[in-house]
């Protein structure tokens, strides 16, 4: 991907890195744009006029971890988040399973964090994606649900609109397109760019997460169901409108 198309947004309260960060990557012919507190970080998720976001896990008052699954519900761009807390790897997961692309401990170097972002965008963009029924602008219906691609959307047999984390839309979108195939929990991890540092059981807790917000009694799934051995199976009906 041309550096010239990159946008990245940077969200770190302490105005020495984030004007360090910004530099650099202006310097190196990355478009970077600074959110330092809040109200901005909510100004540019409502534009979405970036790719990538660096999120400080210190975010002023706010938790990283907190903001991750608010930043997926209202952002296709993707994150990585920066924490000088030292190179704890309960943070790192937590971080990862919550939606986060990478995860990099301050202090960092500014070269590998430019390598990082090329090697991230790279990962969404440099790959061919495997061909879905549907369009990536279309809309599915299954059980009453709807979900709209162009918008990335998903409403309730109601209409009410129901929030996705980055990993829960991919999970489901997976689930979608295989339907009635199972998928084995490779397939998934590769479906939804959870790969490096994280194990294969984190798929469970994704579904898990999935059917919470799907299932009327997540305990006794209908939609999403366990295949032993194996992996996971959508079994409703999918029609594409």
């Amino acid at each position: 991907m041309d550096n010239r198309l990159i946008r990245v947004l940077v969200a770190d309260d302490d105005p020495e890195m984030r004007k360090e960060i910004v530099d650099f990557l202006e310097r190196h012919g990355v478009q970077a744009v600074a959110a330092p507190g809040r109200q901005e970080l909510t100004r540019h998720l409502a534009e979405g006029s970036h790719d990538l976001m660096i999120l400080d896990l210190q975010f002023g008052m706010e938790n990283g971890f907190t903001l991750l699954p608010e930043i997926r519900s209202k952002s296709e761009g993707l994150a990585i988040i920066g924490t000088g807390r030292g190179r704890d790897e309960i943070d790192r997961v937590v971080g990862l399973e919550l939606g986060a692309d990478d995860y990099l401990a301050k202090p960092f170097g500014l070269r590998e964090l430019l390598a990082r972002i090329r090697a991230i965008l790279r990962g969404r963009y440099g790959r061919r994606a495997p061909q879905p029924r549907g369009t990536e602008r279309g809309r599915y219906r299954f059980a009453g649900w709807q979900l709209d691609r162009r918008l990335r959307r998903l409403t309730d047999p109601l209409g009410a609109l129901v929030a996705l984390s980055k990993s829960e839309y991919a999970l489901l979108i997976a689930f979608i397109e295989a339907s009635p195939r199972t998928l084995s929990r490779a397939q998934l991890l590769q479906a939804t760019h959870i790969h490096e540092d994280v194990f294969d059981r984190s798929i469970d807790v994704q579904v898990l997460r999935l059917r919470r917000k799907l299932e009327i009694d997540p305990s006794n799934p209908k939609m999403v169901r366990t295949e032993r051995g194996v992996g996971y199976v959508f079994t409703t009906p999918v029609e594409v409108l």
